[in-house]
């Protein structure tokens, strides 16, 4: 059983990169595809709230299908889907085959996204200590990997299609053949039905995971408007030239990314609700910097912060939702991570709104208040008492 249990963790980072992969193969091909469609950038930005509205959509439908068919079934077979439907953009020669196309691809993704979650949150109940932040450090590893190979895609001389169409057979099969590795469905452990309860007659959503996914939204939103407006804060407020601006995303990217590997530690030692309460306090200490800072050098470390403080909380959003019901893990994390999706899509915008009231900087203090919210909030993870009781007693 520990073999497979640590062959289960390996295949599920290697899901993880493979969704990183896909997105972000996506993402460098942005520019061709726009540009063979003929949309111009602002038509783009609403292209993309389809593919969006197609990975809220597959969340919420991979999430009931890993609860009722088992993540060992739903995991490869979004890993397939997403995989096909990553070639679909790069077929696309009208505005509305493109519209279809990223929908369809959003959908896959959507799926594939929550599915490898609740897949995470059984691993790391088998392992009996925190494992998930890990999980999600290796998606930025997949991004990683897909600017690599689509810049030596479009030196070789590769077209859209046939870069789009190698990841997706490459795709497809390492989906299919890392599913033996998954962990099959357990049956899940009984639950006293108390009033608001998981196990509860109608089984009606209980009011803690609502909380967690407005948690969610809103620290997702922060990172949206870290991804989108940290360059042109440097660039536009602060003066720095481009190739120094780009530190201010790539100094988040990087802390963001070395706190998760950071983080299980962290919250095994700690416990998850320190994570979020001083990741999310720290989180509004350097966004505040980066916003009220007038030189480049103390903005960077603003960012650097920013990310550090957020990288760990959405691990242990997702964590405690998908530990919350065993029996409907996989919809508990879908709704997680569908109103944290929002927040994502919704931060650039919502910055961008607030832009026609105030200068950008202070704008970013709007973040700082939401990561003050998220940090008075935390003690939302810890496990209700009825829950603990019942695993006490759960042989």
């Amino acid at each position: 059983m520990k073999r497979a249990l640590r062959v289960s963790r390996v295949v599920t980072f290697v899901y993880f990169i493979l969704n990183g992969t896909l997105l972000g193969m996506w993402v460098v091909q942005i520019p061709a595809v726009e540009e063979r469609v003929g949309i111009s950038h602002a038509a783009l930005g609403g292209f993309l709230v389809l593919l969006g509205a197609g990975a809220f959509a597959g969340m919420q439908v991979g999430g009931r299908l890993s609860d009722r068919l088992g993540t060992r079934t739903v995991v490869p077979a979004a890993g397939v889907l997403c995989s096909v439907t990553l070639v679909l953009p790069g077929l696309a020669q009208e505005p509305w085959a493109l519209g279809a196309a990223l929908l369809a691809f959003g959908f896959g993704n959507g799926t594939l996204d929550v599915s490898m979650n609740a897949h995470a949150v059984q691993v790391e109940k088998a392992y009996e200590r925190p494992v998930m932040s890990a999980f999600h450090a290796t998606f930025s590893v997949g991004g990683v990997l897909a600017a690599l190979a689509g810049a030596a895609a479009i030196d070789i001389g590769w077209g859209t299609t046939t870069t789009l169409g190698a990841a997706a057979g490459v795709g497809v099969i390492t989906a299919l053949v890392s599913a033996r590795g998954l962990l099959p469905a357990e049956p899940a452990a009984p639950v006293t039905g108390t009033e608001g309860e998981p196990g509860a007659g109608s089984r009606s959503v209980p009011t803690r995971i609502w909380l967690l996914a407005v948690l969610a939204l809103l620290i997702m939103l922060c990172e949206g408007a870290a991804n989108d407006w940290s360059v042109l804060h440097l660039k536009t407020v602060l003066g720095a030239p481009e190739s120094t601006a780009a530190f201010a995303y790539g100094t988040f990217a990087a802390t963001m990314t070395v706190g998760r590997l950071l983080a299980d530690r962290t919250s095994a030692r700690l416990g998850p609700v320190a994570v979020l309460r001083y990741g999310s306090a720290l989180a509004a200490l350097g966004i505040t910097v980066a916003a009220l800072s007038p030189w480049v050098w103390a903005a960077l470390t603003g960012w650097a912060l920013f990310g550090l403080g957020l990288s760990g909380c959405i691990p242990q959003l997702f964590s405690a939702a998908g530990h919350a019901d065993p029996a409907a893990a996989g919809t508990n994390v879908s709704r997680v991570a569908g109103l944290g999706y929002i927040g994502m899509l919704a931060g650039p915008a919502i910055i961008g709104w607030t832009t026609h009231l105030t200068a950008l900087n202070h704008t970013f203090l709007l973040l700082a208040l939401f990561c003050a919210t998220a940090a008075a909030a935390a003690g939302v993870l810890r496990p209700s008492p009825e829950r603990s009781r019942v695993v006490e007693l759960t042989p």
